[in-house]
């Protein structure tokens, strides 16, 4: 499973329910590196036998574009168990930008140079922002950092102007005045951040989320895959992890193994589309 805070939230909650559930004990294994190829590699050649599973983010349907290499084929080779969360993205300034609003800001982008950061080249919040830039027709140059903490402190500094980042990461700053939020990047306000607008309310049609979900090695029977998805969706029912889920700004993303698998693939072709035409290349 991939490293991450809201990824070993999840991965715990889940881990620590599934074991009192079915009787066997889930063990969390962290494998590092690669942008998440490394885990999934992993769990592409483990035994379809349901006893390793693999914690599925963005990331990985970004990946099977973004890198030409690959040993797998993460839709054709990892079978979809079930969606446990979609987060927003805020998109963030830091207030020397005089833009209130996702307009403002797009006519001050068109005029002035504004840098934004991600977390790294082929990080969701690398592709929301080409995505944001196809759609607006801006021209904001990707600054890239290793990791989310030197660029929310280079934000904060006013290094950089902008940033598309998860709330848990920046709804304190955005508090206490440090960044100011201009919208969040799903189609619908976001339940905990309702006085925000979307950037789609400016920019029609522009969705862009964070989510995670369980996979499996493909040729898990179905059997082993129906077991998983139902006590996972009875997890996200648990009025503790609801409200753990909330926490971090998502909702739950309840639905059988065929919904979340339209979401991976739907998810791979639309970030597929945004690092051809911006030609993202691996950093």
């Amino acid at each position: 499973m991939p490293r991450g805070g809201a990824s070993d939230i999840l991965a715990r909650l889940l881990g620590q329910w599934l074991s009192e559930r079915l009787g066997q004990q889930f063990i969390i294994e962290n494998r590092p590196g690669a942008s998440t190829n490394i885990a999934t590699e992993a769990v592409v050649r483990a035994p379809p036998d349901g006893y390793t599973l693999l914690f599925i983010s963005v990331s990985n349907v970004i990946n099977a574009t973004l890198y030409d290499r690959l040993t797998f084929n993460f839709v054709r080779d990892i079978a979809p168990i079930a969606g446990i969360i979609r987060q927003p993205s805020l998109m963030v300034v830091n207030p020397s930008i005089p833009a209130k609003t996702v307009a403002e800001f797009i006519s001050y982008a068109k005029t002035n140079r504004v840098n934004y950061a991600s977390i790294g080249i082929g990080s969701s919040n690398h592709v929301t922002g080409e995505l944001f830039k196809m759609m607006t027709g801006t021209d904001m140059v990707h600054v890239p950092y290793r990791g989310g903490a030197p660029a929310l402190t280079d934000l904060i500094a006013g290094q950089v102007q902008a940033m598309f980042i998860g709330p848990v990461g920046s709804i304190q700053s955005v508090k206490n005045g440090q960044l100011r939020a201009l919208a969040v990047t799903t189609t619908t306000r976001a339940a905990a951040l309702q006085d925000l607008p979307t950037v789609a309310d400016f920019v029609p049609g522009f969705d862009a989320s964070s989510w995670f979900g369980i996979g499996a090695p493909r040729n898990t029977p179905p059997e082993i895959i129906n077991t998983l998805n139902r006590e996972i969706n009875a997890a996200l029912a648990d009025p503790k992890i609801k409200a753990s889920l909330a926490e971090l700004g998502g909702t739950a993303l309840v639905g059988s193994p065929a919904d979340f698998g339209r979401l991976i693939v739907e998810e791979a072709e639309k970030w597929g589309k945004v690092i051809r035409a911006a030609n993202v290349k691996p950093g």
